[in-house]
This record gives structure tokens, C-alpha cells and sequence, in this order.
């Protein structure tokens, strides 16, 4: 019992989290931040209205794209593999990776709208199932810390997306095909790469019935060859499933037993997306030029407001274990909630008083600052989990598709919020906030060190079912392990 608790962090599992985030994660982020930075004068004269047609279009084709590679996730993943469909949707980014870097050539636009879009499938199944593939072959004390990898690659990429942008750099006319290309450069380096870790022995055993490829991954990457008490726990954890019997996306919402987790999946998704985070980023430019700041410094105190997004991610890996999921959660909504009332009452008097602009500047800094240590991070990682082995994918694909829908509700309306609302369409986020806060206080457990199976149990309260968790396993693993399973679950 010891020994499962104290699970020490091995160079394998490092090195799976880091190509895993960075393969596809990071791709994820520099393609939100990176067409932000264009220059607009690349097609030649063009009327305002159609220039601005054009530059949504090709802006929301990417979380619809994210939201067609969301529905793909549960059948990919249980017929590649959560490893195997990590490789296969590197299809997914160096394709229109080749398409944008020729589109300059070929002179068309047409061409990256759809690159756009083949790009967006492949974020909208690298944001769930990196998480998926991390969390499963985490040990449990290590979970949320390697859950957070993907989110904090996705803040990396935003970063170097901002940096790329700077108009000296690739922010110019020439430049931009070549920014645009360079999706292409972390999914080649993932391909060659990530074949040589091992699937996820959760997938191997409970999905695949493959003891053997599931005991030696395990091996690998806890670094001991005596893995018997894991095996044994997915045993348990495959026998409890069984009990209740297979899912998919359709019957997932008729389970009683699952009703409260998908309501909370569903909750946090929408929360993290209609708190008005790419609402800020979208303001922040003009925020800032408000503040005094001159056009051409613009870009570089984005860049900032960038680092400060991955400096706090990088704390909320190191904090996550001790602190548990939940207070982040609420400490993030709550930090979120007051920057948005406050940030409404800065734009009302932006122009009575000299030093309120500066106000607004630092509204959005502790904004950024809260986003990033809960609501970006945290909801991938108790989606994670909250589900049991075969309930996992289809609750991504749900996550998923909550996700990137509310993140395409939220560019389409939010320029028209802000021309009819102005200063008060923060309200709003600032409302969402507080629900989301609320509603999570209230329903979501702390799930901090414990196994996918206990946390069902957490949730079997509320959703008024048991959990059926005999531990009657013939196979091999040691007598004294089976007892104490048996005994932990009963």
C-alpha cells in the first residue's frame, strides 16, 4: 500500500508527458495565438465588410474544426489507442501545415481557411486525449501535476505564437505563410518520437485484455518490475465496469451512476470557455492602447501578459497535489469573477479618470493569473478523473464538444456583445463566473490521490446508485494485495 502511495516520478513518464504536450498541446495554443498577428493587407484592396467576413471565417474555423475532432475521440481512442491516436492525428497538423506554408505561393486564402479547419481537428482531439493518455499512465499521486502538462504546453505555445508575431520578427507580410507553417514542426518531432513509449496500460488491460503488454509498459514507467497492486486495482476497476456494463456517447447519459460527472463535465467546460478568457485576450489590445500604451509597445505587453500565463501554469503543476483540484477551481473562478466586475467599473470611468486605464491593464494581468491556475488547467484533469475506463472517452468526446462549442459561441458573439454592451458584456463573464464557482462548491469532490475507482464512489452518494467493486480476481497478483483492495472498496 505504501509503495502505490508514494509512486515516484520516472524519467519515461517524464519524457512521455513533455513529447505528448509538446507534439500536440503546444500545437493547440500557437494555433489560437498565432492568427492573431497577421497582417491584414496581405490580399490586396478589399472592402471592409468582406475583409472582416474573410478574418472570421478563417478565425472560426478552428474551434469548428475542434469541434468535429472532439466527436471523433471516442472511436479513435478505443480502436488506436490513446498513444496510437496521438500519432495518427499528426496526419491532422502537418497537412494544412503544408497547405499554409504554399498557400502565399498558390495566392489563395481559400486554401488556409480550410488548412484552418484540418488544423482545428487536430486540436480538438490533442485537448482530449492528451489528457486521457496522461492521466492514465500517471501514478495517482502524480496525476494532477502531469494532467496540468498539457494546459501548460498550450500557454507555450500561445507565448511563442505572441513572440513569432512581433511585427521585426514574423508579424509581416512575408513572414506570415512561414508562422503559419510551423504547426507542422512539433507533430513531425512527436511522430518519430512518441512510438517508442508505451501505450497506456490501462487501455492494454481493461480495453484489450493484453496483461502482458500492460504489466511491461507499467514496468517502464514506474521503473520496478513489482507492479502486481496497479494491475490488480484495474482489475477491480474493470470488474466494477463490467458489472455495470459498456458505454458509448448515447447510453452514457441514461447511466445513473454517471449522471452527476456529466453534468459537472459539461458545467466546468462551459465555465472555463463563457468566463470570457478569449473575450479578454480579444480586448486586451485595445485595453491597453487606452492605458497609453503606444501601438508599436502593444504587442510586446501582450507577450508579457503571455509569460505571466505560463509562469502561473508552471505553479499550478507544482501546486495542484498539495493544494487538490477543487480550491483551484475556486480560487480561479473567484479571482476571474472580481477582475470582470472590476474591470467593468475601470471601462465606465476609463475616460473621467488619468490613472484608471492602468487599473484596466492590471485587471486583465489578475485575470490571466487566475485563469491559469484554475479554470484553463483544472477541468482535463478531473474529467480524467471522474470516469471510470470505458465511460473515459466518451465523456471526453462530450467535454470536447461542450468545449469547442462554446468557445466558437463566444468569438461569434462577443464582437457583437461588445458593439451593443460595451464596457458591461464583462458582467456578463463575470456572472458565468460565479454560477460555475457555486456550482462546483456545491458538487464537485476533492478527487487529490485518489484511484478513478474511489472517485466513483465519491459521486455514487449524490447520484443515489452503489458501485459494485468485489474484488474476486483468479488471476495472479499477490493474496495480500487482493485482500486489501477488497477491503479498501467494500
Amino acid at each position: 500500500k505504501e509503495k502505490m502511495d508514494m509512486e515516484k516520478m520516472t524519467l519515461i513518464l517524464a519524457a512521455a508527458a513533455l513529447i505528448a504536450g509538446f507534439g500536440s498541446s503546444f500545437q493547440y495554443g500557437y494555433n489560437v495565438a498565432v492568427i492573431n498577428s497577421p497582417a491584414p493587407d496581405r490580399y490586396g484592396p478589399m472592402s471592409d465588410n468582406l475583409l472582416t467576413l474573410l478574418w472570421s471565417v478563417t478565425v472560426s474555423m478552428y474551434p469548428l474544426g475542434g469541434f468535429f475532432g472532439s466527436l471523433m475521440v471516442a472511436p479513435l481512442v478505443n480502436k488506436f489507442g490513446r498513444k496510437g491516436t496521438l500519432l495518427f492525428n499528426n496526419i491532422f497538423s502537418i497537412v494544412p501545415a503544408i497547405m499554409m506554408g504554399v498557400s502565399e505561393v498558390a495566392g489563395s486564402f481559400e486554401i488556409i481557411i480550410a488548412a484552418r479547419f484540418i488544423v482545428g481537428i487536430c486540436a480538438g482531439l490533442s485537448s482530449n486525449v492528451v489528457p486521457m493518455y496522461l492521466g492514465e499512465i500517471a501514478p495517482k499521486n502524480y496525476r494532477g501535476a502531469i494532467g496540468i502538462v498539457p494546459q501548460l504546453f498550450i500557454t507555450v505555445g500561445i507565448l511563442v505564437a505572441q513572440v513569432f508575431g512581433i511585427r521585426n520578427i514574423l508579424g509581416n507580410m512575408e513572414g506570415w505563410p512561414i508562422m503559419l507553417s510551423f504547426t507542422g514542426i512539433p507533430a513531425a518531432i512527436q511522430l518519430m518520437l512518441l512510438p517508442f513509449f508505451p501505450e497506456s496500460p490501462r487501455y492494454m488491460l481493461i480495453q484489450k485484455g493484453d496483461e502482458k503488454t500492460a504489466r511491461k509498459g507499467l514496468q517502464r514507467l514506474r521503473g520496478w518490475e513489482d507492479v502486481d497492486e496497479e494491475l490488480c486495482e484495474m482489475r477491480v476497476e474493470e470488474q466494477s465496469e463490467r458489472a455495470e456494463g459498456r458505454l458509448s456517447v448515447l447510453n452514457l447519459f441514461t447511466f445513473r451512476s454517471l449522471r452527476w460527472q456529466l453534468l459537472s463535465v459539461i458545467f466546468m467546460n462551459m465555465g472555463q470557455q463563457l468566463s470570457g478568457v478569449n473575450a479578454i485576450y480579444y480586448y486586451a489590445d485595445s485595453i491597453y492602447s487606452s492605458a497609453g500604451v503606444a501601438d508599436d509597445h502593444v504587442q510586446y505587453v501582450t507577450v508579457g501578459t503571455g509569460a505571466v500565463n505560463v509562469f502561473m501554469t508552471i505553479a499550478a503543476v507544482f501546486i495542484v497535489e498539495k493544494s487538490g483540484r477543487k480550491l483551484l477551481l475556486l480560487i480561479g473562478f473567484g479571482v476571474c469573477c472580481g477582475a470582470c466586475v472590476l474591470l467593468t467599473i475601470a471601462l465606465y470611468f476609463q475616460t473621467t479618470l488619468d490613472w484608471i486605464p492602468y487599473v484596466s491593464i492590471v485587471c486583465v494581468i489578475i485575470y490571466v493569473i487566475g485563469h491559469a491556475i484554475g479554470p484553463s488547467p483544472i477541468p482535463t484533469v478531473i474529467t480524467t478523473e471522474m470516469f471510470r475506463q470505458s465511460s473515459r472517452p466518451p465523456a471526453f468526446m462530450v467535454a470536447g464538444t461542450v468545449h469547442w462549442l462554446s468557445n466558437f459561441t463566444v468569438g461569434l458573439v462577443f464582437p457583437f456583445l461588445e458593439s451593443g454592451l460595451g464596457a458591461y458584456s464583462f458582467i456578463i463573464f463575470a456572472c458565468i463566473c460565479l454560477a460555475t464557482l457555486i456550482y462546483i462548491w456545491v458538487v464537485i469532490p476533492e478527487t487529490k490521490n485518489k484511484t478513478f475507482l474511489e472517485t466513483s464512489m465519491l459521486f455514487a452518494h449524490r447520484n443515489k446508485v452503489d458501485i459494485v467493486a468485489e474484488a474476486e480476481i483468479k488471476e495472479t497478483g499477490g493474496e495480500s494485495g487482493e485482500e486489501e483492495i477488497k477491503n479498501t472498496f467494500l
